[in-house]
This record gives structure tokens, C-alpha cells and sequence, in this order.
């Protein structure tokens, strides 16, 4: 019988938990593909990339909802240092609340969309506003559904490419878990392509998936009502993400936070209570390191924190050879798996832990409103 995060399927489907627990395991997988894939259309894509970011002034703006917001989060700052391109992340939801904040006239932009369904209101209104109010935009669509409006509003647009992630990427679960992490796989194979570091990162999910799982559970059974993520640098989007996920998985029953290291002595320490696990992301930059190290010792000498957990070495063990982008792959799966645990422990189901319908799978009750610059 197949088994998924070491539980058989018919179990899964009993709790509500397949798709979720399918979804995380294939990623070391997911990710070769996704890579390979932006190999195989390098033409198709440079042709397209390489007269708009000769543009001079251009802009390169990354987007998208929620989980999807953070994938730009990630790697925006990192692409920026490696290509010197004028790179920022800006959600969907800022955009389309206040467009005249981050759509600049007169200023050529690439706007890349990252979506799951490619359906979000916000989505399809951000690359609206987009065409709108700018007068040179090009668009780049990282989506994982072929049918979705995103794609197809992309298709035969001088202005626009899409890209299609694998297939199997478009979650079923109510959590996006693949979906993230293929779309930040192909944006970083376009613009800072590196095989060996991806390979060390599938490397190290295998690792997790395989000799990780009773460490990462008997963590799941802490009896906690909050926990915090902190990392920094490229570290911090992995955060958010991995703070979203754990909220979501637990139906909102356990808070959950994400800071910087340094930014998390300024008020949100707070939070800590005797109830409190603190997962730290260790950075392979020695100065960002040493910030982090500080603050690890700091809040253990505090022995307020029920846990603290800098899971760097549950990760890669004690000889760490990969950059802090590419770590952030198997950090997000530690931490989507240790959701996903969690959320079983609570007798919810992973895959639809919000019945109710108070948040959705795709979001709804959105209206759009025309905008008018005044």
C-alpha cells in the first residue's frame, strides 16, 4: 500500500489529508522537473526576456496572493544581487488596494505573476492595472494551471509569456506546498540558474522525508498555542510562508509569527510564553549568522520559550555547502511537514482544515472596483 509522510493512503483519505501529505512529498521531484522544464524552453524565454530587460529604467516586479506573494518575498532581494536588475515584491492585494503606491507611469516593468489557479481576483485585476497605468508592461506568468486566467489572458500577447509548472503542482490541498515551491524553483532557473545548488536541496528534502519524519512529529506533539519562524535575508519569505502554512493547517487554533532575527528583539518577542516554540533559519552568511546565533542564545537565556529549534542541522547535518536561497527549500518542507503533523494531532483535515468555508481554496467575496486616478 502506497504511503505519503510515512502514513498509508487509506488513512489519509480517512482524515482528510492525502492531497496535503502527496503534495509535500513529491517536491524533490517537482523541483528537477521544474528546472528542467525552464531548460527546455531557455530559447523561448530569453528571446522574449532579453530586449525588455535591456529596457533602460526597467523595473522587475514580482507578485502574487498570499502564499504566492511570498514567493517574490523570497527572491526578490536575492535575484536582484545576483543580476543588478531594479527588483521589488509587491502583493497583488497592495497593488490592486493602491495602485498609485507601486505602479510607476513612465518607468518600463516587468510584472511577474506567481499563482497557483491563476483565478484570484487580485491577480487577474493587478495585471489590469498593470496594462492600465504604465505605459511600457510586460508580463511574465509563473502559473501551475494551464487553464487558468492568468495563462490564457497571457496567450499570443506580444507583451506577455506564460509558464506552466509541472503537472501535478496544482495543489488539491487547500495549503499550497508544491505549487510554491516549483514556481520558486523556475523564476530562480531563469534568472540565476544553479544545478548543483538546487541538487543539494533535493538532496536535503529527501533527507527530511526519509530520515526526519519521527524527529519532525514528536515536534508536531508539543503542547503549544503559539509558535514563531525568524530567519533573515532570504530567509525571512520562508518564514512568512512557513508561518502562513502552520496557521492554516491548524485552522487558526495556534497563533503563528515570523520576524528577522534582529527585528524580533523590537517588540514582537512579546509574544513568548511558556507555550511558545521558536524555529529559527540559520543563515550561511557568517555576519548573519553571528546576528542569529545572538538572538538563539539570547531567548534560551530568557528560558521563557517552551522550544527553540535552529533546525539548520536537522537539515543538512553539521557540513552546510548550500547558499541561504536554496536552503530555503527543504526549511519550507521542515515546516510543512511539521503543519501538517500538527494539524493531524488536532483531528483536522489537512487538506480542507476550514469546512466552514471562512477561507477558501481560491479566495472569494472579492469585488474589484474600477480605479480612476484622482
Amino acid at each position: 500500500m502506497n504511503k505519503f509522510l510515512t502514513i498509508d493512503t487509506d488513512s489519509l483519505k480517512e482524515q482528510g489529508a492525502f492531497w496535503t501529505a502527496k503534495e509535500i512529498a513529491q517536491q524533490p521531484t517537482v523541483w528537477q522537473q521544474a528546472f528542467d522544464n525552464i531548460v527546455n524552453k531557455h530559447d523561448e524565454i530569453q528571446a522574449f526576456l532579453t530586449p525588455i530587460l535591456a529596457l533602460n529604467g526597467i523595473r522587475v516586479l514580482f507578485t502574487g496572493a498570499g502564499t504566492s506573494a511570498y514567493v517574490g518575498d523570497t527572491v526578490a532581494p536575492y535575484i536582484a544581487k545576483k543580476t543588478g536588475l531594479s527588483c521589488k515584491a509587491i502583493s497583488t492585494t497592495d497593488i490592486v488596494g493602491t495602485p498609485e503606491y507601486y505602479l510607476q507611469k513612465e518607468k518600463p516593468t516587468l510584472l511577474i505573476s506567481f499563482a497557483r489557479s491563476g483565478n484570484s481576483p487580485e491577480s487577474i485585476a493587478a495585471v489590469e492595472l498593470a496594462n492600465q497605468l504604465i505605459d511600457d508592461c510586460y508580463h511574465l506568468v509563473i502559473t501551475c494551471n494551464n487553464n487558468g486566467e492568468l495563462a490564457n489572458g497571457a496567450r499570443n500577447k506580444a507583451n506577455a509569456l506564460s509558464l506552466i509548472m509541472p503537472e501535478g503542482t496544482l495543489d488539491e490541498s487547500f495549503a499550497m506546498t508544491s505549487s510554491f515551491t516549483s514556481m520558486m524553483v523556475s523564476v530562480l532557473s531563469i534568472f540565476t540558474p544553479n544545478e548543483e545548488q538546487l541538487s543539494l536541496a533535493i538532496n536535503a528534502a529527501k533527507h527530511l522525508l526519509a530520515e526526519e519524519v519521527n524527529t519532525i512529529k514528536k515536534k508536531a506533539s508539543n503542547d503549544i498555542d503559539r509558535i514563531v519562524f525568524l530567519g533573515s535575508g532570504t530567509n525571512l519569505g520562508i518564514a512568512r510562508e512557513a508561518a502562513l502554512k502552520y496557521l492554516e493547517l491548524t485552522a487558526g487554533k495556534i497563533t503563528s509569527y515570523c520576524e528577522s532575527p534582529l527585528g524580533f528583539r523590537h517588540g514582537p518577542k512579546s509574544i513568548v510564553n511558556n507555550n511558545t516554540d521558536i524555529i529559527i533559519f540559520q543563515s550561511n552568511n557568517n555576519v548573519t549568522r553571528r546576528y542569529t546565533e545572538d538572538l538563539y542564545n539570547e531567548v534560551v537565556k530568557d528560558n521563557i520559550a517552551n522550544e527553540i529549534t535552529c533546525i539548520d542541522e536537522v537539515v543538512f547535518g553539521t557540513e552546510r555547502k548550500i547558499d541561504d536561497i536554496w536552503a530555503g527549500f527543504p526549511f519550507i518542507v521542515y515546516c510543512q511537514m511539521l503543519a501538517f503533523y500538527k494539524s493531524m494531532s488536532l483531528n483536522l483535515s489537512p487538506d480542507n482544515p476550514c469546512p466552514t468555508g471562512e477561507v477558501n481554496r481560491v479566495v472569494q467575496g472579492v469585488t474589484i472596483y474600477p480605479y480612476q486616478d484622482i
